[in-house]
């Protein structure tokens, strides 16, 4: 009787361990796609595409048993061949090949030239392909880097004690209220998609003190911008126990720091191919929301036209005000007033108007808000009654704060803009695997 065990050796090898050295001058197996194939003549050059990047082998006329005809782009193979050392190759090497095996043939001819460094194609027709234009060697990079980015924030909230949870995305009632919300019927009972996974997580604190998740969210907002999508991942975190919403953006400034550092260690190939300066997270400034308006005001003659939120055309403004003076990258901007906050967020003891709640700009880009919220049962009902607000469909998050919960804070960040941020996109459907916006169902 056969038995599996877990552990299944193949033959072929990884560029990470071609890498190595020690195989140079050895014969190797090797699979992946014809990424291009140069024809030079008697020699022509097979490029092949894997998981961690690309290989140049090398096809002599009479070393290999298959014709050079026979073989085309996108043919999935595995191939044998003699490692030697190519400074002008991809990676430094070149595999000198003695044998392919045709495993997959394609049936149509590639649509668009996923083999060019650059894709001179529009970003409608590159999401229209997705699945064809992410085997771009630069496109596929910038999720390379996002799933660092995902990397990065679960390593470091679970060396901080924070426990992952998963939560449901249908609803009885949204957490953020508003008009921005996706219906649907559920076995005759109306209910709604997730704007954020907000009043679970909160119920969670009281369970396991910190908690944090990585998931979708939707928002039925009608905008066609660059910076919106209908649905996006959210990387959220609740802690208890806070002391003030300063912790919140202190444990935000450890997971860029540490984000940064797992990025420049085990990114580097994908950073360099795309461009990428990882930004500073040594320090990021705090300013006060009011403050913040008026200093771009002052030094950019702009008239504040609405004090009780900032203008996607302020938020760039904040961001250029602090690069220029401060050298920043990202600056919290704090103490946002009341009206614009949800119903849970914790109003500022000496100043009611506004709350104990941030947002976090990158470039002059929202990519986070967060803050301190309500603990206390009796407030939270008060500002309910307050707002014109039931707690209807809100039941079971009531009952919770009955029962007593500790003082607690905590944020959502937009991977996907964060993402665009950080890899220099001006589109955030550039760093979207699969985009979901107005005009946009599939792929």
């Amino acid at each position: 009787m056969d038995y599996l065990t877990g552990k299944t050796e193949k033959d072929a090898l990884d560029i990470s361990e071609l890498l190595t050295g020690e195989y140079e001058g050895k014969e190797v197996s090797l699979n992946g796609a014809i990424h291009k194939i140069r024809d030079m003549g008697d020699v022509a050059f097979i490029i092949l595409r894997k998981r961690e990047g690309l290989v140049q082998t090398v096809y002599e006329k009479g070393a290999v048993d298959i014709p050079l005809k026979d073989l085309c782009e996108e043919a999935a193979v595995e191939v044998r061949g003699d490692v030697a050392k190519e400074d002008r190759a991809p990676n430094g090497f070149e595999v000198r090949l003695r044998g392919i095996r045709i495993l997959s043939r394609p049936s149509e001819t590639m649509p668009i030239a996923v083999n060019k460094w650059k894709m001179n194609t529009s970003l409608e027709t590159k999401l229209d392909l997705r699945p064809l234009s992410l085997r771009n060697v630069r496109e596929r990079a910038k999720f390379r880097i996002q799933e660092g980015i995902v990397r990065a924030f679960r390593d470091f909230l679970h060396e901080q004690g924070f426990t992952e949870i998963h939560t449901p995305k249908i609803g009885a009632r949204g957490a953020e209220g508003g008009a921005n919300l996706f219906r649907l019927e559920y076995f005759h009972k109306h209910a709604v998609l997730a704007q954020s996974p907000q009043f679970y997580k909160q119920m969670m604190v009281g369970v396991f003190d910190r908690v944090f998740e990585v998931a979708p969210v939707f928002r039925a907002e009608k905008h066609n911008t660059k910076r919106h999508l209908n649905e996006y991942t959210s990387l959220d975190f609740e802690m208890g126990y806070i002391d003030s919403f300063q912790d919140i953006m202190e444990m935000e400034t450890g997971f860029l720091q540490h984000m940064t550092a797992l990025l420049r260690e085990e990114y580097g190939r994908e950073l360099q191919m795309l461009g990428v300066s990882l930004p500073e997270t040594d320090k990021i400034p705090q300013i006060r929301f009011d403050r913040a308006k008026e200093l771009v005001a002052e030094k950019y003659n702009r008239k504040i036209r609405n004090p009780h939120d900032l203008e996607p055309e302020e938020e760039a403004l904040i961001g250029q005000y602090f690069k220029e003076e401060m050298g920043a990258d990202f600056v919290f901007v704090t103490h946002y007033p009341s009206k614009k906050r949800p119903f849970y967020a914790m109003d500022d003891p000496e100043d009611t108007s506004v709350t104990l709640s941030f947002d976090l700009l990158f470039h002059g880009l929202e990519i986070t808000t967060g803050g301190q919220r309500i603990h206390d049962y009796q407030m939270l009902a008060d500002k309910l009654e307050a707002r014109g607000m039931t707690d209807e469909g809100m039941e079971q998050y009531m009952m919770v704060f009955k029962h007593g919960m500790p003082p607690h804070g905590g944020l959502g960040i937009g991977l996907e803009r964060l993402t665009m941020k950080l890899t220099g996109e001006e589109n955030v459907r550039e760093t979207t695997l699969f985009p979901r916006d107005l005009s946009r169902l599939e792929p």
